[in-house]
């Protein structure tokens, strides 16, 4: 079978595609048939050694796939050969084939489209956790969404929107603010990418006050870092809740502690990941009711691109350089 393998940490014109031996299944596993894979940026980061996950060489990248099952292993009895799956499996989805526990997989119905179902459990499922078990997020709050047409950004758009929120969505141009606006964020606001000077930090907080009348917001959606943090802190409410998500800009940001004691707020952790292997039951509780709001229409995962496995590097470059909004995904030509 083919494989985008990652045999030294490069960019991602370093990686390579192979032919390799099929996976079997053991005797808790399912082999799935991927038919999509999609691109994430941690996937940029791992392949560089720069993520806090670091699988041995070679592996492929690729953090969640759909596709079929074609193999269960002899004490698996919730999953049969020629279902229809999608599962988050942190790594090696840039391939044709993945063995993995069929407690990981997740069923999809035969409506549901393979690239849909590939877009949505990593991204989504961190955006909700971040929203309904982290932020608590309620009905008539306002969220400001920084890197808000990213793939967990553009999701939080959609699910804070869904959730009752007051959306806010800021991103680096007026394209992707369009994006955002197309996916339901009442509000926008334009920022430059790069490092901001002491003033620029002084007027992005002011611009953030200003869309809430002064009041400031009530829950902060951080996937980006950097020079934006602090001054996304100065703009919240009493009692706000603060999302640390990710780092795009580069760079872990330092906070002063004062700021969350004067406006009562609350700095949350956002680890999906860790939160799938501490609280199985509670993540897939959440997988089942992102289902049903792709059913009823209140999401839709926006996908921007879709790249043949041959072309993995170009889709990962893609997203080094921040070009892409929502999602993009591999498809293996099924």
């Amino acid at each position: 079978m083919r494989a985008v393998l990652c045999k030294d940490y490069g960019p991602p014109e370093s990686l390579v595609l192979e032919d390799i031996e099929a996976p079997t299944a053991g005797e808790n596993d399912v082999v799935i048939q991927i038919h999509n894979a999609a691109v994430n940026y941690p996937d940029v980061l791992v392949i560089q050694n720069l993520y806090q996950i670091k699988p041995p060489l070679p592996f492929s990248p690729g953090g969640e796939v759909s596709g079929e099952v074609i193999a269960a292993g002899e004490k698996v009895d919730t999953l049969k050969v020629g279902d229809r799956v999608m599962a988050v499996c942190g790594m090696g989805g840039f391939r044709d084939e993945i063995a993995l526990p069929a407690a990981a997989c997740m069923p999809i119905p035969d409506s549901m489209d393979f690239k849909i179902a590939a877009a949505m459990g990593l991204t989504y499922g961190t955006s909700y956790h971040a929203l309904k078990d982290r932020a608590k997020i309620q009905a008539g709050e306002t969220l400001f969404i920084m890197g808000a047409s990213g793939g967990v950004g553009l999701a939080a758009v959609e699910l804070g929107k869904a959730m009752g929120a007051r959306v806010i969505a800021a991103a680096s141009s007026e394209e992707k603010l369009q994006v955002c606006r197309d996916h339901g964020a009442d509000d926008t606001l334009l920022y430059k990418t790069g490092g901001l000077s002491p003033d620029e930090q002084k007027a992005f907080s002011e611009e953030i006050k200003t869309l809430t009348g002064g009041k400031g917001v009530d829950v902060v959606y951080d996937a980006i870092g950097g020079d934006y943090a602090e001054p996304a802190v100065r703009a919240m409410a009493w009692g706000g809740r603060y999302l640390v998500v990710g780092f795009v800009a580069g760079y872990i940001p330092k906070i002063p502690l004062n700021l969350t004691l004067l406006k009562g707020t609350s700095l949350v952790g956002v680890f999906w990941g860790r939160f799938n292997a501490e609280q199985p039951k509670d993540a897939r509780q959440n997988i089942i009711e992102l289902m049903s709001m792709l059913q009823d229409g209140k999401i839709k995962p926006h996908i921007s691109g879709v790249y043949p496995l041959e072309e993995s590097a170009q889709a990962l470059t893609q997203m080094a350089a921040r070009k892409v909004t929502g999602k993009l995904v591999i498809d293996m030509g099924r």
